[in-house]
């Protein structure tokens, strides 16, 4: 098989598959993964429909990996017969565009054309609102295939109510329709439980029974006594076993005296106490006891006891409370509670007419649609990614949207206000990840952002490509917009920090230098205020205070160090020395001179700062920040240049012409002023140093040459010095003679 002729271009700095056609799509599957520029992207926090990114995802793992949009691509282009129509971003697709010489094809068609019936609308094409709402297609229908009937699936008001009855008892299901029904489960539940119920009042014989009707409220009348029983019984013991306990067991005299007020307002505290007066005997007197419990132990007799019931031993109360066991017993195995609200009386009702049958016959009735209205569904999806889909892939196969001026990408979120600018490069994450996004060589903002309108909250990264970072720091307040025109509260919380521009990196030294100098000069005043502080509590404590023994001796000036004046002043002179010799170096220089010498040596000081800068600001790369959000980048995505400048914009304020005559004068005035302080502290270095200069014999100005005297013939010339040979001469031996 010939492989298929792809076409390049180059986006971002990067070659890249261009698609241009629906053939490009029906052979995405022949694309080398190696030339894709996302291996996998995360499903969801992309500005993108969220249910086409279900869709696609085809696993629901949360990932988009090229597998999955391969398979879509080619779903989309079988069950077509245009694959170009996929290029136009349409929301309407033309039955005539359907594949019907495919299966599924023509079953998308025909279900198609029953959502088109159901809606009751005439005409040749599907659209995506068609299909938007699926509550809307079944809403005047009996069965929509979901296996939930709803009353309107019943023709026979008693199984329309009985359907009712069930969902009000067992639970229910929401209908494709909308409306609440039940499904076959619920009914089976229901009929089991009113077969329980039936069985578990069949169960319940007269011995259950003890005190008929009125066995369950005499259950609850014992029950409410049982534990303060208990506790009198347990005192009479103690004061038989020994009479000297009484007092301790019997109703405490202080606690009731101690109550303070309305003693009717008191009942906790009374109820505290013995339910009555113990004694050794044991014996329960019915008349005589706590206050706070004879409702409860008159309710207990009227249920209970004869009427003439006085008294009460401990036997008694146990006999009383065995008498119970079988019907606690019987509740214990209670069935079919869900229905218990109906009575036994409609349970067997329901029971002797058994409709379960019928209604379990409309479920399956229902279950025989779910092939049409799972297709029905599938023309939603086809719908949703005939719209979608070539934009997703311009965001996946190749960042076309992100490099188009009139498109963003799908995870640009939103565009960010902060320090004068604004910037597009707005990416969602879950969280900083500074080690990760720092290989990008952007200047990344991480904030995490608020929206009280909507209480949500989501965390972005920012990337700044223009501007000066001077006033930028965490801590620092924004403003974010969403792509929907919500505005967030954004918050600074992290800084990845690279170099923004050329000229930024230009004048960073000198703002480096700038602030070293002014972090000095800032602790030498604050050294020098805290020294002058102390200086003051010294002399305060010495004018108020006694100096102690030997005080003085403290006090004493430190010895002079030779050695150390000595290094001091050999050091000074070094750089004066220094200082010296440069100067004389550069005093003959004219003012362009000096004006060459100043840019050349702000080229020395910048150039390896441009440099630097330079060479980050040209391999700014998008991937490490996609990356750390879950991406899987497999291709460079350089943000540079123009377009990188174009993300981020800068305030540009007009100039003002119309300007109040008096501001403008005082700004006159103003600037006058400035200039003229910054002149005169030049001339008063200039003569500070051409004075100190002078003492070691370097002067700062041209001498003038001194012009020679004209020499009198008359006088005599100076004696001109002897040559090389002449003094050979003279100094030579003389022959020896012959």
């Amino acid at each position: 098989m010939d492989k298929y002729n792809w076409t390049f271009t180059s986006v971002g700095g990067t070659v890249r598959v261009k698609i241009t056609s629906g053939a490009d799509i029906a052979h995405l599957g022949e694309l080398d993964r190696k030339l894709w520029t996302v291996l996998s992207c995360p499903a969801k926090n992309l500005e993108f429909d969220q249910k086409t990114l279900e869709l696609i995802d085809v696993d629901h793992d949360g990932n988009i990996r090229v597998d999955e949009v391969i398979a879509t691509a080619q779903w989309l282009t079988t069950v077509l017969k245009d694959h170009d129509l996929l290029l136009t971003r349409g929301t309407e697709i033309p039955f005539a565009a359907f594949n019907e010489e495919n299966p599924e094809g023509a079953k998308l068609l025909a279900s198609a054309k029953q959502i088109l019936a159901n809606l009751k609308l005439e005409k040749d094409s599907i659209a995506l609102e068609d299909t938007a709402d699926m509550t809307k297609i079944f809403a005047d229908t009996k069965f929509n295939g979901d296996g939930v009937i709803t009353p309107a699936s019943a023709d026979d008001e008693k199984l329309a109510a009985l359907i009712t009855t069930i969902a009000e008892k067992i639970g229910k299901a929401a209908d494709r329709s909308g409306a609440d029904g039940v499904t076959a489960d619920h009914i089976e539940a229901f009929y089991t439980a009113l077969a329980d119920y039936a069985a578990w009042q069949a169960a319940g014989t007269k011995e259950v029974f003890p005190f008929g009707d009125k066995t369950a409220d005499a259950l609850a009348a014992v029950d409410a006594l049982k534990d303060k029983v208990a506790d009198f019984f347990m005192r009479c013991k103690l004061i038989g076993f020994d009479q000297a306990i009484a007092p301790a067991v019997d109703v405490s005299v202080d606690k009731i005296g101690a109550i303070e007020g309305n003693l009717a307002d008191a009942g906790s505290a009374i109820a505290e106490e013995p339910l009555a007066k113990p004694v050794a005997d044991g014996v329960l007197p019915l008349d005589a006891v706590n206050p706070a419990w004879k409702a409860a132990v008159e309710a207990m007799r009227a249920l209970v006891l004869d009427a003439d019931k006085k008294t009460l031993t401990e036997a008694e109360w146990a006999d009383i409370c065995g008498k119970f066991a079988p019907y606690t017993a019987w509740m214990g195995e209670k069935k079919g509670a869900e229905v218990e609200a109906l009575g036994i009386d409609d349970v067997k009702a329901l029971l002797k007419a058994d409709q379960k049958e019928a209604l379990l016959k409309l479920v399956e009735a229902d279950k025989a649609l779910e092939e049409e209205a799972l297709s029905i569904e599938a023309v939603d999806k086809l719908l949703r990614l005939f719209h979608n889909f070539y934009d997703f892939l311009n965001n996946y196969v190749v960042f076309a949207d992100f490099y188009d001026p009139d498109r963003k990408a799908i995870f640009q979120a939103g565009r960010l206000y902060i320090d004068q600018r604004s910037t597009d490069l707005c990416v969602r994450v879950d969280g900083p990840h500074p080690e990760i996004s720092s290989l990008s060589g952007m200047y990344i903002l991480y904030c995490a952002c608020k929206s009280d309108k909507m209480g949500k909250t989501m965390n972005i990264a920012a990337v700044l490509t223009d501007g000066d970072t001077d006033d930028l720091r965490p801590g620092k307040n924004a403003v974010f917009y969403d792509r929907d025109g919500n505005d967030w509260s954004a918050v600074v919380t992290s800084i990845v920090e690279n170099p923004l521009s050329l000229r930024q990196a230009f004048w960073a030294p000198y703002k480096k230098a700038g602030r070293w100098i002014n972090d000095k000069v800032n602790k030498f005043a604050a050294d020098k205020n805290a020294k002058g502080e102390g200086t003051l509590s010294t002399i305060t404590e010495k004018a108020t205070d006694k100096p102690a023994a030997g005080a003085d001796a403290a006090q004493k000036a430190a010895p002079f160090d030779v050695s150390k004046f000595a290094i001091i002043t050999i050091a000074i002179s070094a750089v004066l020395g220094v200082f010296a010799a440069i100067v004389s170096v550069v005093k003959g220089l004219t003012w362009w001179q000096w004006l060459v010498l100043i840019a050349a040596l702000m080229l020395i000081i910048s150039l390896p700062s441009v440099f630097i800068a330079w060479r980050k600001l040209r391999k700014r790369d998008l991937g490490p920040v996609l990356n750390a959000n879950g991406w899987a980048i497999n291709a460079a995505s350089y943000v540079r240049g123009k377009f990188a400048k174009n993300m981020t914009e800068v305030a540009k304020f007009p100039k003002l012409t119309a300007v109040d005559p008096v501001a403008r004068r005082k700004a006159a005035w103003r600037k006058f002023w400035w200039w003229f302080f910054v002149i005169l502290l030049a001339a008063f270095f200039f003569l500070f140093f051409t004075n100190r200069l002078a003492k070691y014999g370097v002067p700062f100005h041209k001498e003038k040459p001194v012009e020679e005297e004209a020499v009198d013939e008359c006088c005599d010339a100076p004696a001109a010095e002897p040559t090389l040979e002449e003094v050979v001469e003279a100094t030579a031996e003389p022959a020896p003679a012959e």
